[in-house]
């Protein structure tokens, strides 16, 4: 009986010595788990590995099937009949069926949520089978397909959310997902570990994932470069850093034309920002390209709406600097002897640099800037509430093109940070909704006019996604849409 004891206490120390731990940096801690309540890029990193989508994007942006394996639309547009993968289950081992996934889409179209302006065409969610569901729209709605392929698509697990509530479900999630929660410590890590029970026949390949959060982009590529980390993503890379990341060859960098953008929200219902000519001032006193260039270390191109060069809805158009324009801008407003007000950031280099870079050009303008520096958990908290003058946040872009620009822009939209509202805007974007092909495009161009005119949000520059992850770690996919999905990646 003492040997066999022996023996098993070996195996457990073999199995534990050959468990393999693939660490990720994040540059900020994670806000909230909860797909549904859910605001941030860097929650999005950890999600995707804990829940699964009802569809998914390939490294060309396309829609693809997920946990949707395929798909009927109606010939009025406003039936969409959905086929489930059969034999998926819960972490806490509870069946993915029709039923489920009605829960967390008529959940996540809740008005309170953060998902409901990607949702709100949808007027009900019907079960047809154990597999079968319907989505049925108001009215024809192509983003619909869009929306699912992220945070409105992922799926939670109803019975562990009705148990812990919403705010016990956000520490403690549960999803279908590669990997099943485990802990976290705030503010240091979050650790996955393997989801044994996965429907993808043999992944995940690695036991465990521990997120880290590193706030410094320097330490993280340093951390990288001393094996401390295994995987760095766009906002942990310091641009200065990729040449030596490059030159370094025990890591592999990969970097692809980014969908989303940069820049500065402005609180259009309190001063000097419910001024139009004052925000109109701001946008004329920068030089995108110096920014794409000194900040971003050429990883980036000049940004003057939501769609990037990565797209087909970018026009082409970014303005040169032009700092007398911004004088008579502001000659023009309600504040002619100068401007003066706060920016708020979160913490990290990029964002530092960024703020300095903006606080230096603006001065030429008479405009006066002081920066100052918050968790970034908390900057969302202040944009949300409208807590706030101005403030640095960006977006990653998504598949379809009204997710990148509706949400933020119409009155309701659930990141509406600046409390902007344009009847004529509004217009045109419920017609890009119902049109497709160049119609669309043409419209969404208009959309992009009528923003550009009244500056609620000052577009900077379109970042590439960069991916840095040491030569041991293979499997990673670089998307345009800068997640981490893990469950293919193996260490070696």
């Amino acid at each position: 009986m003492k040997k066999l004891l022996i023996g098993f206490l070996v195996m457990l120390v073999m199995s534990g010595a050959s468990a393999q731990t693939v660490t990720v940096a994040l540059n900020v801690d994670p806000p909230n788990l909860d797909p549904a309540f859910s605001t941030t890029f860097v929650d999005r990193q950890v999600q995707y590995n804990l829940f699964d989508r009802l569809l998914d994007v390939d490294e060309q942006m396309q829609i693809i099937p997920y946990l949707v394996t395929s798909w009927e639309v109606s010939e009025d547009a406003l039936v969409y009949t959905m086929h489930l993968e059969e034999g998926v289950t819960f972490h806490d081992g509870t069946p993915l069926n029709a039923e489920a996934v009605k829960y967390n889409l008529d959940r996540a179209r809740q008005p309170d949520t953060r998902r409901a302006t990607e949702l709100n065409e949808i007027s009900a969610v019907e079960v047809v089978d154990e597999y079968t569901f319907q989505i049925i729209l108001a009215q024809p709605f192509p983003a619909v397909l869009g929306a699912l392929t992220d945070r409105a698509g992922m799926m939670v697990s109803p019975t562990a959310m009705e148990a812990a509530g919403t705010e016990g479900f956000a520490q403690s999630p549960v999803g279908t997902g590669a990997f099943r929660f485990e802990s976290r410590v705030r503010g240091d890590h979050i650790v996955l570990v393997r989801n044994e029970d996965y429907w993808r026949q043999g992944q995940p390949l690695v036991d465990r994932v521990v997120f880290r959060v590193v706030p410094d982009e320097n330490v993280a590529v340093a951390n990288l470069l001393s094996g401390q980390l295994d995987v760095l993503q766009s906002r942990s890379i310091a641009d200065q850093q990729i040449g030596v990341l490059e030159q370094n060859p025990n890591v592999s960098v990969e970097l692809v034309p980014g969908t989303g953008w940069e820049g500065v929200w402005f609180n259009t219902e309190v001063a000097p920002f419910d001024d139009v000519n004052v925000r109109r001032a701001l946008d004329a006193a920068v030089d995108r390209e110096a920014i794409a260039q000194v900040v971003y270390n050429g990883a980036a191109v000049p940004s003057w709406g939501p769609y990037s060069p990565a797209t087909p809805f970018n026009d082409g158009e970014v303005p040169e600097r032009d700092v007398e324009a911004a004088r008579a801008f502001l000659r023009d407003s309600n504040y002619p002897e100068g401007v003066s007000f706060t920016l708020g950031i979160g913490t990290g280099n990029t964002y530092q640099r960024l703020a300095e870079v903006l606080q230096s050009m603006w001065s030429e303008a008479g405009i006066n800037v002081d920066i100052e520096v918050m968790e970034y958990g908390q900057l969302l908290n202040d944009l949300d509430a409208g807590n706030f003058q101005a403030g640095i946040a960006g977006w990653s872009g998504r598949a379809d093109p009204d997710q990148d620009i509706t949400p933020f822009h119409y009155t309701d939209g659930s990141h509406n940070y600046s409390g902007y509202s344009n009847p004529e805007l509004e217009e045109i974007l419920d017609a890009s909704r119902l049109a497709t092909g160049e119609e669309r495009l043409q419209l969404l161009n208009q959309a992009v006019q009528v923003i550009r005119d009244d500056v609620p949000y000052l577009f900077l520059v379109h970042a590439a996604q960069k991916f840095a992850y040491g030569n041991n770690i293979a499997g990673l996919e670089a998307h345009p849409d800068g997640m981490i999905r893990l469950a293919n990646v193996s260490k070696q």
